[in-house]
């Protein structure tokens, strides 16, 4: 298993950062209330920030949206499918999700399902695919053999969130597995707690398909039962299906009688064999049933949210992300009262999270201070960052822009 890097998600919420920053109770009263005017600066900067941001997203993704129940009145001609998907990207982007390479997915899509069961899909039927992650660790489960004559656990890769992108061709054959869906639409999936294993089920168009070994467990309880059934039940009818074919094919010169009781023990061979036939598929039926319906049950606990609501979702993520990044970087300025470089600021956050905490984090440092200065709360200066008046930052800049 590949070693993890440590995440930037910041995994507690703005209103705890805000009162474990006050908590540590290095301010004096000056430094308290200066503070407490930038964090609420910094709250007010983002929630106007974010309130555009909406609905910028919200005008792109509408013409795409499969859910829409409002009509869509064509003005102008311009397509909104790689604009949605750049404001996706930095909002996702925004919100500390990491995007999944292609090489991280091929794993995935090769590795063993950690529910056992083996899931089949095809990328080729989609115009786009991207897939982010948000909160990656090392987990262990125990897993049971058949009829639980073992078990053993197992260690995996787990995202504690993934965000599925999904864009449908612009043109669908009948064959097409998707024949409800509007053609060029934007599919959007928000997931929680999935194995990098079954990053396959996220996936529509997942088919459900057999194993070696439960293709074992089926075919060779089928041989032997087979062979009980042609001994015992077809003894008689396979005698006299051989004889008639023995005549037919000129092998031997007697002729067999097809009279009425000859019939009976071909028609009850043929029944016999037309029951035995349906009882296996019937089980190759019964047991892929069963594995999609714990496929389906999976899913049950792990989908959060569907296509617009995914968005709304990533903007709070997002926003709450911007703000405590900047509340911790402007806090941690302040307290140390002398300048600081980016190094050492990043240093004293990570630590204070790891000692204080228990919780390991890589803190983005450059965007967090890329943030102030952009605010007007902190300032470059030989190398170190210092803090700055706070009546001097103006309202209504949107970063990033």
């Amino acid at each position: 298993m590949p070693k993890l890097a440590l995440v930037r998600f910041i995994p507690f919420r703005r209103a705890d950062i805000l009162q474990m920053c006050l908590q540590e109770a290095q301010l004096d009263t000056a430094g308290l209330a200066q503070f407490q005017m930038g964090a609420a600066y910094i709250e007010r900067h983002f929630c106007d920030d974010f309130h555009r941001v909406k609905h910028r997203l919200k005008d792109a993704y509408f013409s795409l949206d499969p859910d829409a129940d409002t009509r869509l009145v064509h003005l102008d001609n311009s397509d909104n499918t790689a604009d949605l998907a750049r404001q996706i990207s930095q909002l996702l982007e925004r919100a500390n999700y990491d995007k999944v390479t292609p090489e991280v997915l091929s794993r995935a899509m090769n590795s063993s399902s950690l529910f056992n069961i083996r899931l089949v899909v095809s990328l080729d039927d989609f115009a786009e695919v991207l897939l982010y992650t948000r909160g990656v660790s090392e987990r262990t489960e125990e897993v049971r053999g058949p009829f639980n004559l073992w078990r053993k656990n197992v260690e995996f890769i787990n995202y504690d969130r993934v965000v599925l992108y999904l864009r449908f061709k612009s043109e669908m054959d009948k064959d097409s597995p998707f024949p409800d869906c509007r053609p060029g639409s934007t599919m959007l999936k928000l997931f929680q707690n999935v194995p990098e294993g079954d990053l396959e089920m996220l996936f529509p168009n997942t088919q459900v398909g057999m194993r070696l070994r439960d293709k074992l467990m089926i075919g060779i309880p089928a041989l032997v039962s087979g062979g009980i059934v042609l001994t015992t039940k077809l003894g008689a009818t396979l005698v006299l299906t051989g004889s008639l074919l023995g005549f037919w094919l000129g092998w031997h010169n007697e002729a067999v009688a097809l009279d009425r009781k000859a019939l009976i023990v071909l028609l009850a061979g043929v029944a016999t064999i037309g029951a035995y036939l349906w009882k296996q598929f019937s089980n190759f039926k019964n047991r892929k049933l069963r594995f999609t319906e714990a496929l389906t049950r999976n899913l049950y606990f792990k989908l959060l949210d569907n296509n617009a609501g995914v968005i709304y979702r990533l903007l709070d993520d997002a926003e709450e992300s911007e703000c405590k990044e900047s509340l911790l970087a402007y806090y941690f300025l302040l307290a140390a009262q002398q300048p600081l470089s980016a190094q050492e600021l990043d240093q004293r956050i990570e630590v204070w999270f790891s000692q204080r905490w228990q919780c390991q984090l890589d803190f983005d440092i450059d965007d967090a201070l890329q943030k102030l200065a952009m605010l007007n709360l902190a300032y470059l200066d030989g190398g170190y960052w210092r803090i700055c008046a706070i009546q001097n930052a103006p309202l209504g800049q949107d970063i990033g822009e």
